[in-house]
């Protein structure tokens, strides 16, 4: 999950993976892949959402296989976002 949060990231900005901030400055990227991988017993996790802002983008995870990005309106200054 967390790979494909970063190159869904990369292409909405249109920039390169290492331009973007390491998505470890934002969340465990451990914690995010182990949140929606199959269970222990390899059934699929049923369920789960999380939402938080990556790349000047709110990202949306729903049940381990919908991800959306939606820009941030940057018209707050750039401290408002994280990219």
């Amino acid at each position: 999950m967390s790979t494909a949060v970063v190159r869904a990231a990369s292409a909405a900005r249109g920039l390169e993976q290492r331009a973007l901030r390491p998505l470890a400055d934002v969340l465990d990227p451990d914690a995010l892949n182990a949140v929606f991988d199959s269970k222990a017993d390899g059934t699929a996790r049923i369920g789960g959402h999380l939402d938080f802002v990556y790349a000047a983008c709110r990202v949306t995870i729903d049940n381990g296989e919908y991800l959306t990005l939606e820009p941030i309106d940057t018209a707050f200054g750039p401290d408002r976002i994280d990219a």
